[in-house]
């Protein structure tokens, strides 16, 4: 979308610390409880994106849809963010173009951002935003304690891997 919103998770130094304080085979660039626990609220955000969707493109002044723009829905993994380590997971319309319900090439940015903001031609359905103002808490709920989890296990891990040696 042209406007990019970004949810910071804050509160959860204590889990911070004890990340920070794990070897880094455990903790690593491949993956770990965050990306693992960041990858969950994105694929939960994800599906509340496009239910939105779907009902948007119900309201909108066309019922014609391939179902095309929603399956160009997806959370992938982002670059660290900038200035320091970490990681970024995003929902976000793929770039990869579709034929429409009129046999045209249509790019699902575009129809994204029609829907989401508009045109004069056609009334604004958002989608988008209400999906982060309804779900935004509860993804922050589901990354939360699944990183709270994961990291558990990775320390319970690290633990019976040192009463084996």
């Amino acid at each position: 979308m042209s406007e990019m919103q970004s949810i910071e998770i804050h509160g959860l130094n204590g889990v911070l610390e004890t990340l920070r304080s794990l070897p880094a085979e455990i903790v690593s660039k491949r993956g770990g409880p965050v990306k693992l626990a960041l990858a969950k609220g994105a694929r939960f955000l994800r599906d509340r994106y496009k239910e939105n969707l779907r009902r948007a493109i119900a309201l909108g002044p066309s019922t014609r849809s391939t179902g095309e723009l929603e399956k160009h829905v997806i959370a992938s993994r982002g670059k660290a963010p900038s200035g320091g380590n970490g990681e970024r997971y995003l929902v976000r319309v793929k770039k990869r173009d579709y034929i429409n319900a009129d046999g045209v090439r249509t790019n699902p940015l575009m129809t994204a951002n029609l829907l989401e903001w508009g045109s004069s031609h056609q009334p604004s359905t958002p989608f988008v935003r209400p999906t982060v103002t309804q779900d935004g808490e509860q993804t922050i709920r589901i990354v939360s304690e699944d990183l709270v989890k994961r990291t558990d296990k990775a320390v319970q891990q690290m633990l019976d891997r040192g009463k084996n040696r």
